[in-house]
């Protein structure tokens, strides 16, 4: 059985692009995290067993602090990583009301731009419906939202 959350998109940027926008921390620092949250710091090693770490802040001065594991970086086809491992694929203690998922992002050339897959794997139904509730579809579909204008201000 398994707990997944996905979507496609076809959206305008190119694969290579968007590769960039969620492997270059400054650029993952602009867009990753839905408006009116910012993700405030960002550290990324593409490289299988580096680190994949966030700071998200919130209006009200939330504070959400996430450290993970690079699995895989392909550039231009996939981005992989898992918060049920640390750098170095250390085991990853989450904290009171986290959840285990794998994600992973992919990316391919179509006629029209890029189909922009997104798929995060839960360790039990219950982090599923828990990211579900948190708005999964609506926070990923705003932050692609928010990736995709910030691609079109870079290239003009």
């Amino acid at each position: 059985m398994s707990f997944d959350l996905s979507f496609q998109r076809i959206v305008a940027p190119t694969a290579k692009d968007l590769y960039d926008g969620w492997t270059r921390p400054e650029m993952l620092v602009q867009w990753f995290t839905p408006a009116p949250w910012r993700t405030t710091e960002a550290e990324v090693d593409t490289v299988p067993g580096g680190v994949f770490r966030t700071v998200m802040c919130g209006p009200d001065g939330e504070r959400n602090e996430g450290t993970g594991c690079v699995l895989e970086a392909v550039p231009g086809e996939r981005f992989s990583w898992t918060n049920l491992m640390g750098p170095g694929f250390a085991p990853n203690e989450l904290g009171e009301g986290d959840f285990g998922f794998t994600a992973t992002i992919s990316f391919e050339t179509v006629a029209d731009g890029t189909r922009y897959s997104a798929t995060v794997r839960h360790v039990d139904e219950a982090g599923m419906r828990a990211h579900e509730q948190m708005g999964f579809h609506d926070g990923w579909n705003a932050a692609l939202d928010q990736l995709v204008e910030l691609l079109r201000n870079l290239r003009g």
